[in-house]
């Protein structure tokens, strides 16, 4: 089918914006036709008026857990794809932390299979590392890249053994795939449950050192350097972390990261007491950590935004934060929570820089043809209203996860419609996910 998106807002240069028309083909998933003057002559069988709303492209989330299968009471892979689809965000990279892991050939077939068929969305499937996330056996990389594994980590829990990760970036390396970390040296750990810092102190909690985190990231770029392998650090939180990646960069390694918005937005000044929707691994640190990161952003440092999507059930999340599990939903409120507080409330980043570090800059940073609204390019893209104001309503999620310390926040700037390969997926008006 053909159609015409048509009075679309979108940015032509990094300040300008332009009123601009759009054919799709849904056969081919692709992008006909942009034009800055109404098509006249169109075989369009749909045409979608935009209302001269903002048409950004289809945004890019490169951490989400998905949770099935294994942990289908959290999340399951159309509950969370639905909640991407709401979220504006059109392609997601699920991390493999799932039971069975995928890890083999047959595990990795099952699960991408299931992402194929029930995904909303385009799902990218993350591959393990090491057989179970347990550390010690590599996978079969070789085999696993061939099925299309998106690239290898073992999300949840670090490499604890440098040979272990060396032997890792030397295979990947020669498959042209990325290793992609969750940096946390356990020995360094305590049993912490926040971080260590004047929260802790203050609610008499384990703390979690800042340098549990950089010095993981300081020994994977040497092992980087020393492989050639592309190295991806995911949601860095300290601010020594960010001077380990800033001089790596420098030193000409191919390394790059990642920030979510939580840690962008939220310091452990806001923790309000023994909540555990404030309760996520890497911990929300101090505000100088916290400028540290904007600063980074903003400075290239830190690549993109990802949102960790972490959802957990109600009655985990009830605990205690000694008991409760680590992590926080973000998917369906990701651009206008990062849109109110960085670009309106604090105006430390454009809306175009906003757009780029959800879109075009993670795309970039693994070389995926998505980020981008160009003709032949892939039909994804989200339409924004600038002027719809809401609250965050964990009640209304399409997520199974409701664990979000935004509750009640007023937000800004709501995607009101998600278009992935040219077929409108997600409809504010209809209040549904087409399927």
């Amino acid at each position: 089918m053909i159609t015409l998106f048509e009075n679309a807002q979108c940015y032509v240069s990094e300040r300008e914006t332009a009123v601009l028309h759009i054919l799709t083909d849904t056969a081919s998933g692709t992008i006909i036709n942009i034009s800055d003057v109404p098509l006249e002559n169109h075989d369009a069988d749909e045409i979608i008026d935009v209302k001269g709303k903002l048409l950004i492209p289809g945004l890019v989330d490169l951490h989400v857990h998905l949770r099935e299968p294994g942990g289908e009471k959290k999340e399951t892979i159309k509950t969370g794809t639905l909640a991407a689809a709401r979220g504006g965000f059109t392609t997601v990279a699920a991390m493999p932390n799932t039971r069975p892991v995928p890890d083999t050939v047959d595990n990795f077939t099952m699960i991408y299979s299931k992402m194929k068929e029930e995904g909303h969305v385009r799902v990218l499937p993350y591959a393990a590392i090491t057989e179970r996330q347990a550390g010690r056996d590599l996978t079969d990389m070789e085999k696993l890249a061939s099925l299309n594994a998106f690239a290898f980590t073992d999300d949840g829990v670090g490499v604890q053994e440098a040979g272990t990760m060396f032997e890792a970036m030397t295979k990947a390396a020669s498959l042209g795939k990325a290793v992609v970390a969750h940096c946390e040296d356990n020995s360094l750990l305590y049993g912490g449950a926040v971080h260590e810092g004047s929260f802790s102190k203050k609610a008499s909690l384990p703390g979690i050192l800042s340098v549990t985190e950089s010095v993981h990231i300081a020994r994977d770029i040497l092992l980087a350097e020393a492989t050639g392998c592309h190295y991806h650090v995911c949601h860095v939180s300290t601010k020594e972390s960010v001077r380990v990646i800033r001089d790596a960069k420098k030193a000409g390694i191919h390394v790059t990261a990642e920030v979510t918005p939580h840690h962008l937005i939220l310091s452990e000044n806001d923790i309000p007491g023994d909540d555990a929707n404030f309760k996520m691994n890497p911990p929300l640190r101090s505000e100088e950590d916290r400028q540290a990161l904007v600063a980074g952003l903003l400075d290239g440092t830190i690549d993109f935004i990802a949102t960790d999507h972490a959802p957990h059930t109600d009655e985990e999340k009830k605990l205690s934060m000694i008991e409760a599990p680590f992590g926080i939903v973000g998917l369906e409120i990701a651009y206008p929570l990062l849109y109110t507080e960085l670009v309106k409330k604090q105006r430390l980043i454009s809306e175009k820089q906003l757009i780029d570090w959800l879109t075009i800059k993670p795309a970039k940073a693994f070389n995926l043809p998505y980020g981008k609204v160009k003709e032949g390019g892939v039909a994804d893209f989200t339409v924004i209203d600038r002027e719809l104001t809401s609250e965050v309503n964990p009640n209304s999620f399409f997520s199974k996860g409701k664990n979000t310390p935004f509750t009640g926040k007023s937000l800004e700037s709501w995607p009101i419609m998600t278009v992935y390969g040219g077929r409108v997926i997600w409809h504010e008006e209809k209040k549904e996910v087409m399927t």
